[in-house]
């Protein structure tokens, strides 16, 4: 069995009196898709931002590719890439200048080409001279989903990876983010509130609550211990912290 891409051991984060990540602790197994899911404050962004290493853990280890990130992060980064809607890119740039500057930072050999296949697969090849604050929420959510896919990352960090995608646009960015993972054999960890798409393109569900680690499992282990039909069910129990506390035969059902 290969060794994780990702290994988080007793991690915490504190922000002057606020513990944002409380001693949590998990490994990503390689070539699979992992969800880190929980509420707002759950500490989500705060652990996706020490992985990539923006912020240092006040405590504990952070292993990517068997790497230690708090010494030797450079060692790494070029194979990781992330996106997030709610990091802006700079807005006077056009889309094309802002991958271009991405893709010279990640030494792409042939840009050009580079984006004209990034531009049909993300169908934003007609808008890439246009100015990044002129895009809207959905095109800028495409254009930094293009920004993380530049260097063809072993590893790519996605917060809310649908975000203000229309339903119809939604599916087929869910749907490219699957055949990307079986043709490049990727490892996907992503920070999502929506359950559709968890169940849809997850193996592995990590939750979360004020901090903690509180749940894991497979999407289909969740719906059987929670006893529920959906893992929007799930996810409400696990934020109102109701409690599993009895069995029927091999299911745990949540207690209301």
């Amino acid at each position: 069995m290969s060794p994780p891409v990702v290994s988080v051991s007793c991690v915490s984060k504190h922000f002057d009196s606020v513990m944002a990540v409380d001693d949590i602790s998990f490994d990503v197994r390689s070539q699979s898709t992992t969800a880190l899911l929980g509420g707002n404050g759950a500490g989500k962004t705060t652990t996706l931002s020490m992985l990539l290493g923006l912020l240092l853990p006040t405590s504990g280890s952070i292993s990517i590719f068997d790497t230690d990130m708090l010494r030797d992060r450079y060692r790494v980064l070029p194979r990781v890439n992330f996106s997030s809607p709610y990091v802006d890119l700079p807005r006077r740039l056009t889309v094309r200048e802002n991958l271009t500057v991405y893709a010279r930072l990640y030494g792409i050999i042939d840009i050009a080409g580079r984006l004209k296949a990034l531009g049909e697969d993300l169908q934003i090849g007609r808008f890439f001279n246009r100015p990044y604050g002129q895009l809207s929420a959905g095109e800028k959510t495409r254009v930094v989903l293009a920004k993380a896919l530049l260097n063809e990352p072993e590893l790519m960090l996605l917060d809310e990876p649908t975000a203000s995608l229309d339903p119809d646009t939604a599916d087929y960015v869910r749907g490219m983010l699957e055949a990307y993972r079986k043709r490049t054999g990727t490892t996907i960890l992503l920070a999502s509130h929506n359950m559709s798409e968890v169940e849809r393109l997850c193996d592995d569900v990590i939750m979360l609550r004020t901090g903690k680690v509180v749940d894991r499992g497979t999407p289909a282990q969740l719906l059987t211990r929670y006893g529920r039909q959906n893992m929007e069910e799930v996810f409400i129990d696990i934020a109102r912290e109701r409690k599993l506390d009895r069995v029927l035969g091999d299911q745990q059902v949540v207690k209301k």
